[in-house]
């Protein structure tokens, strides 16, 4: 038997079973983008408001107010950017966000953009055994669709905590795609246990996240320590590369990191810089999904 403790003892078949659950299949980068674009931008924004501290079982009044902030100040700053560029990003919504605030999520709907599943109250899929997992997946995914009158086709999970059991709910879901992993730059299909699943990856990356230049943890070491120009230099750079690639670039942000006096020209000024170029195709996740699928 296979010490779990001691993964040096493992047999391949034990290690060769873990590393093939869920793998990148084929890559799914198109030959060309929509009118001749050289590069797909995905702008994502999660609108995790006051789960982040419910989930770990928090009352922080403190926290669950910077979690308001997100709502209050950030949503509308980011929405007011995006329409005055107007361009459609994706906002990824745990459930209990929604229920809190639910007039958000119809103007959100209302001006074009996408919203997709975010758990239920942003909680970590790796603990969760299967029945939980699938109860809180189905009931974010009608929870959304009740409140906005449109049915979300992907899931991001939160934290980008992928259990061995997500991809199988995602398929019972009947999902168009996930964007919770870390395989490639650009889109691929989802294997799992090395059968193709029919589920497109838009692949995400820390490096291309706002919260882990920012975020603090008020009572650790921990302190925002990244100043919003270099931020900014780094996601420029993370394009332009794209660009280069005539691949994918996806931004993920959050309302209550991004929204902030000085930190929101990052978002316009990368809208800008990105325009610059003149072949950009900005869409939501689900456009991109359902134009790098094959027919």
């Amino acid at each position: 038997m296979n010490d779990e403790s001691e993964p040096w003892t493992w047999d391949e078949p034990h290690w060769r079973g873990l590393v093939d659950q869920v793998r990148a299949g084929r890559n799914l980068l198109p030959a060309k983008w929509p009118g001749g674009a050289s590069v797909a931008v995905a702008l994502s924004f999660d609108s995790d408001h006051e789960t982040n501290e419910l989930r770990d079982g928090g009352k922080s009044v403190g926290r669950l107010s910077w979690g308001q902030y997100g709502t209050r100040k950030g949503v509308p700053r980011i929405l007011d950017v995006l329409s005055k560029h107007d361009i459609s990003a994706t906002f990824f919504v745990p459930a209990v966000s929604a229920l809190l605030h639910p007039d958000e999520q119809r103007r959100v709907i209302d001006l074009g953009h996408e919203i997709g599943i975010h758990g239920w109250i942003h909680e970590l899929n790796s603990v969760l055994p299967y029945e939980i997992e699938k109860d809180l997946m189905f009931r974010s995914a009608e929870t959304l669709e009740k409140i906005t009158g449109v049915r979300p086709v992907g899931l991001r999970t939160p934290s980008w905590d992928f259990s061995p059991n997500t991809l199988r709910i995602e398929r019972e879901l009947e999902l168009l795609y996930d964007s919770s992993l870390f395989a490639d730059d650009d889109p691929y299909e989802l294997l799992e246990d090395g059968k193709a699943t029919g589920i497109v990856e838009l692949p995400v990356e820390w490096i291309r996240d706002d919260a882990v230049y920012f975020n603090m943890a008020r009572f650790g070491g921990l302190r925002p320590y990244t100043p919003p120009t270099a931020v900014y230099d780094i996601f420029r750079r993370e394009f332009d590369g794209a660009r280069e690639e005539n691949g994918l670039f996806l931004l993920t942000m959050h309302p209550h990191v991004i929204g902030y006096r000085s930190r929101i020209w990052i978002l316009e000024d990368l809208i800008q810089h990105m325009k610059s170029t003149g072949d950009v195709w900005f869409a939501t996740h689900a456009d991109i999904a359902r134009y790098v699928w094959p027919d």
